[in-house]
């Protein structure tokens, strides 16, 4: 190394240091060429004291250093602390020193070096064959650097443990190896198994399941350590995508011992410390993952669910749950939240366990309460959301598809009646119903408005696609007859009150201009409005119960049309609008359907409404794309600190920016909305285009009757007009209003989008007809082309086969030519010898035998050119066909048969009979 050499004796305290890639060339040099092990143990030493203190030698160390250590791994396996140094040397390699986020195109020594190491030909393979060695210390690095090669370089690293045979299969022998080896072994299951499916179906294949259950039950269960969190996590991601893998769990081990996690002593002292909320969080998540029964889009999914449900509910995780969810009011909000998750995906569309809640009873003796009580008390009273949210999850999952369950709450509130409602008092024996009903008619201030609005959401999952139930809830009276209506107020009435309330509370709000308590009520609104959506849709007798009252459409219709409300809010009133129309059944009355459209165009101006409807769809749109990236439980709240006004009157960020708003409008309810607005529109336009009186008259009704007078014939002729002039001025005045409307609005758009579809139903039958044709026109000119395309075919073949037909008489010309040539110098020749004298006189007549030959040839010669001739006829005739029919075609036949039978080498018949 020569003056190098010297390089390794450094003062570390002088502040004049030497460049690191000497010094890290210089320990490389002693590893590889020292010859004296004691140095070389010494250079191994100071190598990784180096690389764990600076980013440059961790750099310069990259760049030359793994081929050296790689072959001390390889070649010196008898040295064991030579390869404990090489195995430090490599994790300070790959451990970064500076922790603080820097640029995006920074060069990060340690993520770089976990990159060139997993590159590196045979790596993976030689320090998988390192776990089989004796020294406890070599299995405890070799993990670690495992571990810090798959959290740089995952991928890469995955890939090369499943190309090496028993590769997996080694590590997981590592789970029964000694505490800290197990536990470094564990988590590095746990980041192979995150997306690799191949892995997990080997690591499930080498009996995961018995061995995590094993270890956690080892460690305490809830009260272990971080290693039971581990443990969940790996049984997580082993069962998160593969349904197959929670099949193989349940008909093996069962869920018993996933559920012993959940288990809390009644009495006991419950100390939730931080680890314990933390295993009990992953436990209750891996839990729900079983009872959503696999990912979205697997075929066996439901069916899966569905099983997974019954088997928790025979292990009586329903107690355990509840335990942690309603009874536990010291555990952690994320506990209960996530535990009533588990209830809701444990009775989901399951009768047997919807039974089950229904029956269940929260507490001790004597003080029990049914559990859907205690679950309707957390979600009015919880000061959280994501709680209410949690809690109302559990009702939604209860009534969905559970019609008896729906009947059976709705019976409690009938039970109610006005006299027992005024009371606030609670003594723990009051029934769902009149709980429901208490919040639901006390509105006298914000704090109650807040109650009110929370259980509309309760009442929304119960009447929700149940027609008996939403008539059932329409006869429940909430107070005293009033004045307007001389009867009963109904609870429909008093909710219209309280959203009339509610607009007017939060207008108080913003007058005042307070920021703080912007987000407190910002879902009342939205919430009573959802209610109402669905408690019309497909129910007239709701929405003649709605018309009842005079007031209830002038107020929405003052709600849609005022500015200072939010676009969503709006879009939702003006669904409930248009569902009075599209529901409506009564005939000819104040309230029937004509009347609302009229109301509408009067008041809003349709153009303006459809506009409205236009708003509300593209925020659905809007949010939908927004939400699919995050989860609700991660969305940022940086939106609390807009301006009021701005918060206000965006209803996308109304829904972004409260959990509430995004639990109760989910993508269902956006899917309903979507087909419910395009039949409103539909219906409304219908209604509008026709008169409210629809006169009619048949051919035969303008004719003077039998046995009618003059008189009376007159006189009915002329009410008859009468009432076409008066529909005629109805008809005339909305199309103004329309062409108002456009004007007004600027609607170009609007305009192209009427020329472009039909507007009346002669117009569309019209529309229906020409469109036919048409089709039938395209139909037809298909067939045309194709037959078109056949007769060219045909004709080519044809004139292929007259070409070759005259070919044949060219060559029978020539053939005959030939033979009148050797004919002509026969008698040449015979002639000569006759004149010669050589000729005997008994010589036979050539001329007879000329004759007879030439005979015989002209009859061959005959023969042929009559089949020839036939031939030429039948050809002749078809081609005559086909030039009829591509003259049909319209195609030029001249041209196609031009230059056929012009050949100027073929002979003049005249000429051959001369001769």
């Amino acid at each position: 190394m020569g003056s190098k050499g010297l390089g390794g004796l450094f003062f570390w305290g002088d502040k004049s240091s030497p460049d690191e890639d000497s010094r890290v060339e210089h320990f490389l040099e002693r590893i590889s060429n020292g010859g004296v092990a004691d140095d070389r143990r010494s250079a191994i030493i100071e190598l990784q004291q180096v690389v764990t203190e600076s980013s440059s030698a961790q750099l310069a160390f990259g760049a030359m250093g793994f081929p050296v250590i790689l072959s001390v791994l390889k070649e010196e396996r008898d040295d064991t602390e030579m390869i404990r140094g090489a195995l430090e040397t490599l994790i300070s390699a790959l451990t970064p020193i500076d922790t603080t986020v820097g640029q995006k195109d920074e060069v990060r020594p340690a993520s770089m070096n976990a990159e060139l190491l997993s590159r590196e030909s045979e790596s993976i393979s030689l320090l998988l064959s390192l776990l089989l060695e004796d020294d406890f210390y070599i299995r405890y690095y070799t993990l670690q650097l495992l571990t810090a090669l798959l959290t740089n370089s995952p991928n890469r690293l995955q890939e090369a443990i499943l190309s090496i045979p028993r590769g997996i299969t080694c590590l997981m022998d590592m789970l029964m190896d000694r505490e800290v080896i197990r536990n470094e072994a564990l988590l590095l299951l746990t980041y192979l198994t995150r997306e690799a499916e191949e892995i997990q179906k080997i690591v499930v294949f080498e009996g995961a399941f018995e061995k995590i259950f094993s270890i956690i039950k080892e460690e305490g269960g809830s009260d272990g350590g971080v290693v039971v969190q581990d443990c969940i996590v790996l049984l997580s991601n082993l069962i998160r995508s593969k349904t197959s893998n929670q099949v193989l769990l349940r008909e093996t081990i069962g869920f018993e011992p996933l559920i012993v996690i959940l288990k809390l002593h009644r009495g006991s002292a419950y100390n939730f410390t931080q680890q314990k909320t933390i295993n009990l969080l992953h436990a209750l998540e891996t839990v729900d993952l079983l009872l959503m029964g696999g990912p979205e889009g697997e075929p066996t999914r439901d069916a899966n669910r569905f099983s997974n449900q019954n088997a928790f509910a025979q292990n009586k995780i329903l107690d355990h749950l509840l335990m942690l969810g309603a009874e536990s009011q010291w555990a952690p909000a994320t506990i209960r939240c996530r535990a009533l998750r588990c209830i809701g995906n444990l009775v989901l569309r399951n009768p047997q366990n919807c039974d089950a809640l229904l029956s269940k009873l929260v507490g001790e003796e004597p003080h029990t309460e049914p559990a859907l009580n205690v679950i309707l008390r957390i979600t009015l009273g919880t000061s959280i959301p994501q709680e209410f949210v949690a809690a109302d999850y559990v009702v939604k999952c209860f009534c969905e598809k559970n019609a008896n369950g729906q009947s059976m709450l709705v019976s409690t509130m009938a039970q109610s009646n006005s006299s027992n409602l005024g009371s606030h008092q609670d003594d723990g024996k009051l029934t769902f119903g009149r709980l429901l009903l208490q919040a639901l008619i006390t509105a006298e201030d914000k704090g109650d408005l807040e109650l009110c609005s929370r259980a509309c959401s309760i009442l929304m999952h119960i009447i929700k696609d149940n027609g008996h139930c939403k008539e059932s809830v329409i006869q429940v009276k909430v107070a005293e007859a009033v004045p307007p209506l001389g009867s009963l107020e109904t609870l429909l009435h008093r909710l219209v009150k309280s959203l009339a309330l509610a607009v007017s509370t939060k207008s108080k709000d913003m007058d005042h201009t307070n920021a703080d308590r912007v987000g407190d009520g910002l879902y009342i609104q939205p919430v009573i409005l959802h209610l109402l959506v669905i408690w019309l849709a497909d129910c007239p007798n709701v929405v003649r119960c709605f018309l009842d009252s005079p007031t209830h459409l002038s107020y929405l219709l003052q709600l849609v049309s005022s500015p200072n409300i939010g676009a969503f809010v709006r879009g939702l009133a003006a669904l409930v609008i248009g569902e009075c129309v599209l529901f409506n059944t009564a005939a000819e009355s104040a309230n029937d359907a004509f009347a609302v459209v009229d109301a509408i165009s009067q008041q809003i101006g349709l153009t303006s409404y459809f506009g409205i409807l236009n708003e509300l769809h593209k925020s659905f749109n809007s949010y939908c794309s927004a939400s699919v990236p995050s989860k609700p439980t991660t969305r940022s709240s940086s939106a609390s600190v807009l301006d009021v006004r701005q918060l206000e009157n965006d209803g996308l960020d109304q829904m972004q920016d409260h959990p509430i708003l995004v639990a109760v409008f989910d993508p269902l309810f956006f899917t309903f909305v979507k087909s419910l607005e395009t039949e409103i529109r539909e219906k409304v336009v219908e209604i509008y285009s026709i008169t409210k009186n629809k006169t009619t008259v048949l051919p035969t009704d303008l004719e003077q009757r039998v046995g009618e007078l003059d008189k009376d014939y007159i006189s009915r002729l002329k009410s008859f007009m009468q009432r076409q002039c008066h529909d005629m001025q109805d008809l005339i005045s909305r199309n103004a209003t329309l062409a108002e409307d456009l004007v007004r609005t600027g609607g170009s758009g609007a305009l192209e989008a009427a020329s472009a579809k039909p507007s009346s139903g002669r117009e569309r039958v019209q529309y229906e007809a020409i469109r036919q044709e048409l089709q039938e026109a395209s139909r037809q000119l298909e067939i045309l082309k194709a037959q078109k395309t056949k007769a060219e075919e045909e004709a080519n073949y044809y004139h292929n086969v007259a070409g070759k037909l005259e070919s044949d008489l060219k060559s029978l010309s020539d053939a005959y030519n030939s033979l009148e040539q050797d004919n002509y110098r026969l008698e040449s020749e015979l002639k000569t010898v006759r004149k010669g004298g050589d000729l005997p006189l008994a010589h036979p007549d050539v001329e007879a035998i000329r004759a007879e030959a030439r005979e015989e040839a002209q009859k061959e010669i005959e023969a042929e050119l009559n089949d020839l001739l036939v031939c030429l006829g039948q050809e002749q005739s078809k081609v005559e066909k086909l030039s009829a029919r591509l003259l049909e075609l319209g195609d030029d036949v001249d041209k196609l048969l031009e230059g056929i039978g012009n050949d100027a080498g073929l002979p003049d018949e005249d000429d051959e009979e001369d001769e």
